[in-house]
């Protein structure tokens, strides 16, 4: 398995570079975003490590623009202890979130867990809610034929709502399935990626698909008019 690093600090780019090829990974580094995205575009990685601080282009751009092309997992690091940049870097596409300083078992840890993610998933049917479409081989949702134009994020808790259609899912349900984390108590991912998404998907049409239930979560639903 090939993992690209893109890390400008040479000592920290060292320590990934030398801790995953002893643990039989093949590794590319690249020293700033310029580098990487053009490493990402024209190469094979099965991963990429990304962090948020670069110089010229920060990881956040590095990110939105290898999502135009790639849904490689991505997992980002960042130094800072900041639910807006996570929630940030998840709405853009970002398969995991860890932050420094770190324990290298814990990095090989959640590298190991997006490989085998990655590996096991295979190609899925287009979901139908009444009039919504989801097509998840090209990335695409429609309602009443309409494009609806989504963060790799939202399109995840989407496609998790509509493959439960009628299931209430909790929100640490939801955390986990999507963001593959466990959020603590006080943060509010969930809830601001859940009114994010029925902005684009209830609030322009008549009829409300996503449902709250009171203490105990969310669910996708066609309810008939009383």
């Amino acid at each position: 398995m090939k993992i690209l690093v893109i890390e400008d600090e040479p000592r920290a780019a060292e320590y990934l570079r030398q801790g995953l090829t002893e643990s039989s990974y093949a590794v590319e580094v690249a020293y700033n975003g310029t580098d990487g995205l053009h490493a990402a575009a024209n190469g094979d990685h099965d991963l990429v490590i990304l962090d948020v601080m670069l110089p010229g282009i920060d990881g956040f751009a590095v990110l939105s623009a290898l999502r135009t092309f790639r849904q490689i997992p991505v997992l980002m690091l960042t130094a800072r202890e900041n639910v807006d940049d996570k929630v940030r870097g998840f709405d853009m596409g970002a398969d995991d979130y860890l932050v420094k300083p770190f324990q290298f078992p814990e990095l090989l840890a959640r590298v190991r867990a997006l490989l085998k993610r990655g590996q096991s998933q295979v190609p899925a049917q287009t979901l139908r809610v009444t009039d919504l479409l989801i097509d998840p081989i090209r990335h695409r949702a429609t309602r009443a034929g309409q494009r609806i134009d989504l963060s790799a994020k939202e399109f995840a808790l989407l496609s998790l709502l509509a493959q439960k259609t009628g299931e209430v899912l909790s929100r640490t349900q939801i955390a986990s399935l999507v963001w593959d984390i466990h959020f603590d108590s006080d943060t509010n991912v969930v809830e601001v990626a859940m009114r994010r998404l029925r902005a684009k998907i209830d609030d322009p049409f008549e009829e409300k698909l996503i449902h709250t239930v009171r203490g105990v979560g969310y669910v996708m639903e066609h309810r008939a008019r009383e």
